[in-house]
């Protein structure tokens, strides 16, 4: 604008540059309570973005919803998110056969806003994965990564700026495929570093197993549902 007086950076002069923050800590932990949505990670050329992954389940007969703007190489990552888990349920304690009656509707919010990719792939299991078994997602976790059929997470691109994503939200834990390490170790500053807690994944297992929380304990129906029944309570292991 051709000013040259010297200007200081308070944080009052950020908001009225920038703009009021996009997410508060308190919305991220809102919207993560209950089951069905996990936290992925994009790239976008403006910088990194912070996506929440939603799944609900219903009545129908075997049908696979995706809505969100989402571009075909995403569409695959949800199908293959769906086939993986489909083939792999009974070792979470789901029946094989939970979609024959189920219909599984998979959302990416700001729905106005196109969005492609294979590196949300993570993220789609593991919010069907919550979805199916009841057991809520960490709301102080996000991740990235692109899943195969058999399981493994393959690496994705736009390391520095998704961390960045997730620390701006004020997420402090970040799933990254294994073979993103480099990334980190050559992109991200040693003092951001040691803010984060990186977790390098090379299974969809893995991701699972820091991601899932323990599924809530039902409400008891009555005076006599107070004693657990035998076994110990309800929930599955990762």
């Amino acid at each position: 604008e051709g000013r040259d007086e010297p200007v200081t950076v308070a944080p009052e002069l950020v908001t009225e540059l920038l703009g009021a923050p996009r997410f508060l800590d308190e919305e991220v932990e809102e919207r993560t309570k209950n089951p069905g949505v996990s936290i992925g990670l994009a790239w976008t050329p403006t910088g990194g973005e912070v996506l929440f992954i939603e799944a609900s389940r219903m009545p129908g007969g075997g049908l696979l919803t995706l809505t969100g703007h989402l571009g075909d190489v995403m569409k695959e990552s949800a199908r293959a998110a769906l086939s993986w888990f489909r083939a792999n349920a009974d070792r979470y304690g789901v029946a094989g056969d939970f979609f024959r009656d189920a219909e599984l509707h998979l959302h990416v919010p700001s729905g106005a806003i196109p969005k492609d990719g294979p590196s949300a792939g993570v993220a789609m299991v593991t919010a069907i994965a919550s979805e199916i078994t009841g057991r809520p997602v960490r709301g102080d976790l996000a991740m990235t990564g692109e899943i195969t059929l058999s399981g493994r997470v393959l690496p994705v691109g736009g390391i520095k700026e998704k961390v960045l994503a997730a620390r701006r939200v004020g997420i402090r834990e970040v799933a990254l495929p294994w073979q993103n390490e480099k990334n980190i170790n050559e992109d991200i500053s040693e003092d951001l570093r040691r803010d984060m807690t990186v977790h390098f994944v090379t299974t969809i297992d893995e991701v699972l197993t820091l991601a899932l929380q323990p599924a809530p304990a039902s409400p008891p129906d009555g005076p006599e549902s107070s004693t657990p029944a035998p076994g110990g309570p309800a929930g599955v292991g990762g």
